[in-house]
């Protein structure tokens, strides 16, 4: 999804966790200097990149003529956080449950708008594949990003949309929007009553679009394992594990974003994508 810069700058590491990488890697005789993240949502050396699914893997087949490989132009560092992604509608769309929209939206696909934030946001590519795992083609509604988005919703102006947690999980909990799925393994903390994907019978809608840091490619192993470490040590520090996850983030475990785990990530989400964007015919400018 295309997340405000300021709601990214949060999601990334809570208030402190960035700013912690330099300080809580102090000892060591990197980094002498403050450490630059790059996070490529809006307008060498010491700067490293705040990529995530869609520049790391959906971008591969968006763009035919991409200038980097995401799987070998950079070093892994390390995954950050994961945004779970829910299926909502208008609240007074008909159906109560996810078997209740799937057999609406299937029966009523060529009449029904689903809204994105844009062509290759997560929003947009989430909203892909539970099209393609129902098997319809509703109208596309195209907003400038969630924020637009999410207010066509609750204004009624769209029926349905795949919505970050964050975005829309204050709405849900207001009763301004009906829930339909989260696609995580876990329910989310911020809205505990809606069910999983998989709960609601529709497993194969697993939706949780990730966020990494990653190092200039060359970047030698001792900074790659202290900028590494830092990640871990603001991760693990409890304050901004409550920011993140009352901002409706998912914290992976120590042993799943780490620089290993993040590298099998990227190729693993480049073979998932790829047929999905192809299957729809999409490109971007």
């Amino acid at each position: 999804m295309k997340l405000s810069r300021r709601r990214v700058l949060y999601l990334a590491a809570g208030a402190a966790a960035l700013p912690g990488i330099s300080r809580m890697a102090s000892a060591q005789a990197y980094p002498a200097r403050p450490v630059t993240i790059v996070v490529p949502f809006a307008a060498g050396g010491y700067t490293i990149l705040m990529g995530h699914m869609g520049t790391h893997a959906v971008s591969v087949s968006l763009y035919p003529n991409l200038a980097y490989k995401p799987d070998v132009d950079f070093e892994p560092i390390g995954v950050v956080i994961e945004v779970p992604v829910v299926i909502v509608a208008r609240n007074n769309f008909p159906a109560n449950d996810l078997k209740e929209f799937m057999a609406y939206v299937r029966a009523n696909a060529a009449k029904l708008n689903m809204a994105h934030a844009g062509v290759g946001s997560n929003i947009f590519n989430f909203g892909l594949l539970l099209n393609s795992l129902l098997g319809v083609r509703p109208t596309l509604v195209p907003f400038t990003g969630a924020g637009p988005a999410t207010n066509a919703l609750l204004s009624g102006q769209v029926d349905y949309m795949c919505d970050g947690v964050p975005e829309s999980g204050s709405h849900i909990q207001a009763g301004m929007l009906k829930a339909y799925a989260v696609g995580t393994a876990e329910r989310n903390p911020a809205i505990p009553n809606v069910p999983t994907s998989k709960e609601a019978g529709l497993p194969e809608f697993q939706a949780a679009p990730w966020f990494a840091l990653f190092a200039p490619k060359g970047t030698p192993q001792l900074v790659r394992d202290t900028l590494s470490d830092a990640v871990h040590k603001a991760l693990d520090d409890p304050s901004v594990r409550k920011r993140l996850l009352d901002l409706g983030a998912d914290i992976p475990p120590k042993a799943a974003r780490g620089q290993k785990p993040l590298a099998v990530l990227v190729k693993s989400e480049i073979a998932r994508w790829t047929p999905i964007m192809t299957a729809a015919n999409v490109k971007g400018e």
